[in-house]
């Protein structure tokens, strides 16, 4: 098996079994048949990570958390973001300033 680990893989990621693009190439089939069996296959090109190869299995269990909308789409679709009278423009509703009475 052609596989090769890069010196210096990336700490935030865990340890994938890493592939060289041309020998993923040359051997595709092994590629996909390891990924549905022992999980995701990183292929890298000029050493660096390039991709990762998913069983369809793992994609459906990942995708819906992808899907879900962010923080910012939810502010973006509530109530508050469709106020007729804002017209997305700051508003200064300060209270008035009362004069301080003398004692």
């Amino acid at each position: 098996m052609s596989r090769t680990v890069p010196a210096t893989p990336n700490s935030a990621a865990p340890a994938l079994p890493t592939w060289k693009l041309e020998n993923a190439k040359a051997r595709f089939s092994e590629v996909v048949r390891l990924a549905r069996e022992r999980g995701p296959q990183r292929i890298t090109v000029r050493g660096r990570d390039a991709v990762v190869v998913l069983s369809a299995a793992d994609y459906a269990r990942l995708a819906p958390a992808a899907a879900k909308p962010t923080l910012l789409a939810l502010f973006a679709d509530g109530p508050f973001a469709k106020l007729d009278d804002f017209g997305g423009q700051p508003t200064d509703d300060r209270a008035p300033v009362r004069d301080v009475p003398d004692f």
